[in-house]
């Protein structure tokens, strides 16, 4: 038969089984009288599964035929993989930024984690010394937020006041520049009502609770210029040292280190140290906005009310070891902020070329550095003066001092305020403040010119000129500097907005 006539007869019986049947059954290998056989259910399945294996096979070897069909499909897979992996890791690493940012938001509102750039590694470091810092009596925080909360200041605003940028559109400090009385100027950083507000709990809360040595008198309670000078009355000889460039030789490292030492941990330590430091900037104007350019490190500003205290306590070593030279030799030491001062009473008075070779070592060894023109020897035939207190025979304020300030005293009766010039500030102002400076250092002298000065500022003309200054100083910040030296913020507790200050 043809290859035709089979299919024919194939469609005449109705399928091809019934035509293999047939044709068994005519050429004798299959019993007439039998019926049509029936495949089981697995057999069926069986076949069915062969069936669809061999299509596959025979697609597979149709497609192998053609290798470059084969390659562009196998491109096509891994493109395919590749964009399905990458579009899951894009989605991790969202959720993970996502993650982050919130965690970071939520960082920072219960912590501060970075204060600018090479003053932040010590943040992490959380544990403080709380079995040290309350054998000194200093209060414990558990973390920033309860620095915060004890300081009465939001974490925001604290991070505002302890953050370190090179470069910004703000400063916290007004600077300007006052007269010295040896000549030439001192630089005066004012800080802002709110650093100032802060720097004033750190001074009140933590470091006025720390003992100093002994041998420091200056800004300290109970102490003076007079207490300075008291002990080195009657001497046979007096050295006057002073120590150059003193607050900006003080640096961040230090006086962190200083707040390390009391006992807090590096991330409490960091922001002290921070807020009670300032930059070294100039000032550059750009497209008519002015900015702030830091040039030197971080120190001690000359004008913060912590400066003093913070130096105190860091010239604790300073002090322990100059006391100690001097104590075997018979020798007094005291110190008033920057100013050095031994002293040797009777009549032997030898080893003063020792003291000042011994003192140099020790001066540089602390890490300061003595003045080369502020070195003083003055014996008892000479007038022996102590921060400005003459000692000779006891605290008194020279003669030359008082004769200048009685002849200013005389012209106002006689002339008017407008008349006379005395001080770097108000007339008045600078009368009074003379006569209270007086009054403690000598008050047989300084009770007699405070009763002319009070009945000079009893005349309306000098009460009207008194109300008119203390308005101004209402309205400003200004520094006052005394005759002994002392600068005090005046206005001190103003609440203006910081960002209207300046």
């Amino acid at each position: 038969m043809t290859r035709e006539e089979i299919i024919s007869r194939i469609k005449e019986l109705g399928g091809r089984d019934e035509f293999i049947l047939h044709e068994m059954k005519r050429l004798g290998f299959w019993d007439v009288s039998e019926g049509i056989p029936q495949l089981s259910e697995s057999l069926r399945e069986q076949r069915k599964q062969l069936e669809t294996e061999l299509r596959g096979a025979l697609e597979r070897q149709a497609i192998y035929r053609n290798k470059k069909k084969i390659l562009r499909e196998m491109r096509q897979k891994r493109m395919a993989e590749a964009k399905t992996r990458r579009s899951e890791t894009k989605e991790h690493r969202q959720r993970i930024r996502a993650e982050k940012a919130a965690a970071w938001v939520e960082a920072k509102q219960q912590d501060i984690e970075w204060l600018g750039p090479g003053v932040s590694a010590g943040l992490q470091n959380k544990q403080s010394n709380v079995v040290q810092l309350e054998t000194l009596g200093l209060p414990v925080f558990a973390g920033v937020s309860e620095l915060g909360a004890a300081m009465k200041v939001p974490l925001n605003e604290l991070r505002f006041l302890a953050y370190d940028q090179r470069v910004s559109r703000i400063s916290h400090y007004h600077r300007f520049k006052v007269a010295k009385k040896t000549g030439g100027f001192r630089e005066i950083s004012a800080p802002a009502p709110r650093l100032k507000a802060a720097q004033y709990w750190i001074l009140e809360q933590l470091l006025e609770k720390v003992l100093l040595h002994e041998a420091a008198h200056g800004f300290v309670l109970q102490r003076s210029i007079v207490s300075n000078a008291r002990p080195h009355v009657g001497a046979q000889v007096v050295i006057n040292m002073d120590l150059k460039d003193f607050f900006p030789s003080i640096s961040y490292r230090r006086v962190k280190g200083v707040f390390m030492a009391l006992g807090y941990s590096e991330q409490l330590a960091t922001i002290f140290g921070l807020i009670c430091t300032e930059p070294q900037t100039d000032e550059v104007r750009l497209d008519g906005q002015l900015y702030h350019v830091t040039k030197q490190e971080r120190h001690l500003p000359q004008g913060a009310p912590t400066s003093p205290a913070i130096t105190n306590i860091l010239c604790w070593g300073l002090d322990r070891r100059l006391e100690g030279m001097v104590k075997g030799l018979g020798w007094t030491y005291t110190r008033y902020a920057d100013d050095l001062t031994f002293s040797k009473k009777g009549s032997d008075a030898r080893d003063v070329n020792r003291i000042l070779w011994q003192a140099r070592q020790i001066v540089e060894n602390e890490g300061f550095t003595l003045h080369p023109d502020k070195i003083k020897v003055m014996h008892k035939g000479s007038r022996q003066e102590v921060t400005g207190v003459v000692v000779n025979e006891k605290p008194n304020v020279s003669r030359a001092k008082l004769k200048q300030f009685r002849a200013v005293l005389h012209r106002i009766e006689t002339q008017g305020a407008g008349a006379a010039a005395f001080g770097k500030g108000q007339i008045l102002e600078s009368i009074q403040g003379f006569a209270n400076y007086v009054l403690m250092v000598n008050p047989e002298k300084g009770g007699a010119l405070k009763s002319k000065v009070a009945a000079i500022l009893a005349q309306p003309e000098a009460k009207r000129q008194l109300e008119a200054c203390r308005a101004a100083h209402a309205t400003q910040t200004q520094v006052v500097v005394n005759e002994s030296g002392i600068y005090s913020g005046v206005n001190q507790d103003v609440k203006q907005d910081w960002w209207r200050l300046w």
